[in-house]
């Protein structure tokens, strides 16, 4: 499984046997002497720090589990573009209801008797968005923990939003009571490894990721969880934009996005009556298409028009993300040429 898995671009890390914590290869790892980017184990192809040394390369790879096949199996999330959704079903107080779902206030009227688990959370943050129940999708990877819980697998946007990791008793960034997020920054268990508990079994379904649904994309950045901080790199993008011919695309994508994103700002004068909707719509679709054209990226089209639409309709941002994500999407299957260029 390790080796299908990195085959597939799953970088993947040894989990100890019977457990599901990564191995540590040196005494200085577990003491925290040096940082995981300094560790004397990786040039020596070892498995230090957990999901750090992650990998995809198959001879090590084989290396590894071919010189002890009991280990389980940790797949580095963040370099592998997942967001795994782990549903939780430890026996725990229910908090106050004002806790169950951050962000939302459940109504005194809304009868929670029976509710015990993750899965009654997330089955309530679905219903709340009309939303399918993610615990219900056999559209996607899910995995059966040995704790009785279930791991989603999606996969994150592409050239979209990163997230991070977090836990769902965090009274800060949670998706929900005993719903956590395990993404950038952290390590899944893989299907099939099997602990002192039990085994990690897959579901009857999909077995690989579908791709992170709407909704759930505009939750995960209402509740915080979304990296603000961009992933490229500043110097390949500066020897990019230095490069006269892409200079013009992108004067040319800059001036028709700009056009729209100045009626998607102008919204603010009210709230109510402006079509804001159709015309943040209209310029996502627009973005989508220009990005797709090489006028600039899709991840500096989705900043443009997020800093537009939140001047225009502060303290939205799910609905905003919402409608971001889905006009990025559409527009990106029809490239868009300003007149005047090829």
């Amino acid at each position: 499984m390790a080796l299908w898995m990195a085959l597939r671009g799953y970088p993947v890390h040894p989990l100890a046997p019977g457990t599901k914590t990564p191995v540590p290869n040196c005494s200085d790892c577990p003491t925290g002497r040096h940082a995981p980017q300094e560790c004397p184990c990786h040039p020596r192809g070892g498995w230090c720090h957990g999901f750090h040394a992650a990998t995809t390369d198959p001879d090590t790879v084989r290396r590894w589990w071919g010189r002890n096949p009991e280990p389980g199996i940790g797949v580095s999330c963040g370099p592998a573009g997942l967001v795994v959704v782990d549903v939780d079903a430890h026996g725990a107080p229910v908090p106050d209801r004002r806790s169950l779902l951050p962000g939302i206030p459940i109504d005194e009227r809304v009868d929670l008797t029976g509710l015990g688990s993750g899965y009654d959370t997330l089955a309530l943050l679905a219903a709340y968005r009309s939303a399918p129940n993610p615990c219900e999708d056999t559209s996607t990877l899910r995995v059966r923990t040995p704790s009785g819980g279930m791991h989603i697998w999606y996969r994150a946007p592409q050239g979209g939003p990163r997230f991070r990791c977090s836990s769902g008793s965090s009274a800060k960034v949670a998706l929900a009571w005993q719903v956590d997020v395990r993404a950038v920054g952290g390590y899944i268990v893989a299907p099939s490894t099997r602990t002192t508990a039990g085994v990690y079994e897959p579901l009857p379904g999909a077995r690989v990721p579908a791709a992170l649904p709407l909704w759930l994309t505009a939750e995960l950045v209402r509740t915080g969880h979304r990296i603000e901080t961009p992933p490229a790199p500043a110097e390949p993008r500066a020897r990019a934009q230095a490069s006269p011919a892409p200079r013009g695309r992108r004067q040319d994508g800059q001036r028709v996005l700009g056009a729209l994103l100045d009626e998607v700002r102008s919204c603010a004068a009210s709230r109510e009556g402006t079509a804001f909707s159709e015309k943040l719509n209209r310029a996502a679709f627009t973005a989508g298409g220009l990005a797709a054209a090489g006028h600039f990226s899709e991840a500096e089209a989705r900043q443009s028009l997020l800093e537009a639409a939140e001047h225009a309709r502060p303290h939205q941002s799910r609905r905003i993300a919402l409608i971001v994500e889905t006009g990025l999407r559409a527009g990106s299957d029809r490239p868009i040429h300003p007149k005047g260029r090829p």
